[in-house]
């Protein structure tokens, strides 16, 4: 019982050091910031683009910054198995 408790430590730990780490993407000048807790915290948009532009730059710019958050993750929660 003692090793699930300490396993249990050992994530929750893991889980706030994950939501101070952040991912970056970039496309077509639109950046998007997400943390580890998958919240974005910053995006910005590229006034050069037209409005269909930046949506479907924004939509991949938030779908890889997860995915780039959410690989880390398992990665980490695995080595902890």
């Amino acid at each position: 019982m003692f090793d699930k408790l300490q396993q249990l430590k050992q994530l929750k730990s893991l889980q706030d050091e994950l939501k101070k780490q952040t991912f970056d993407e970039e496309v077509q000048g639109v950046h998007v910031t997400v943390n580890g807790g998958l919240q974005i915290e910053e995006i910005h948009l590229n006034p050069e683009l037209d409005h269909a532009a930046q949506e479907q730059a924004l939509i991949q710019c938030i779908n890889q910054a997860m995915r780039k958050a959410q690989i880390t993750m398992a990665q980490k929660f695995q080595g902890m198995m």
